[in-house]
């Protein structure tokens, strides 16, 4: 497939400030940043239901379960988050699962109620931001 040198050229372009982006980031934002993809890898995921993309539904659910499995999870820290980090990660199992069954179903309703789940996270995340800046300590956290 041919992509013209205008289209690749934006996707290095957009490539490199992904990075410089992640690149300075301290830790609470780039929980943030995994929030903000897996919002948008279960919206690409919700449009692609909705046209009966089939390629594009697993693509999109896959880098959902990616960034849920090996970004947020794997950022929990139970010795230091307790309770609250065992409940993130039984959520984050959850929704894992109902993404899984979203995928083998074609269920547009799972990957809703899955990000009916993220988003209160992802927004309460962002709003603790002043909070954990402001902390004795200015420990930030790495996703509880």
């Amino acid at each position: 497939m041919f992509t013209s040198v205008n289209m690749r050229s934006a996707n290095a372009y957009r490539a490199v400030g992904v990075e410089t982006i992640v690149a300075g980031a301290d830790a609470h934002q780039l929980v943030a940043l995994l929030y903000e993809a897996l919002l948008q890898a279960l919206n690409s995921a919700k449009h692609a239901l909705q046209t009966k993309d089939i390629a594009a539904k697993g693509k999109a659910i896959g880098r959902a379960v990616r960034l849920i499995e090996e970004g947020l999870k794997a950022g929990l820290n139970d010795a230091q988050g307790g309770e609250l980090a065992l409940h993130l990660r039984s959520l984050y199992d959850y929704c894992i699962v109902r993404l899984s069954e979203a995928n083998l179903k074609s269920d547009e309703a799972m990957v809703d109620e899955v990000m009916g789940l993220i988003q209160p996270l992802a927004q309460a995340w962002t709003q603790i931001r002043p909070e954990v800046m402001n902390s004795n300590h200015h420990a930030v956290p790495t996703g509880v």
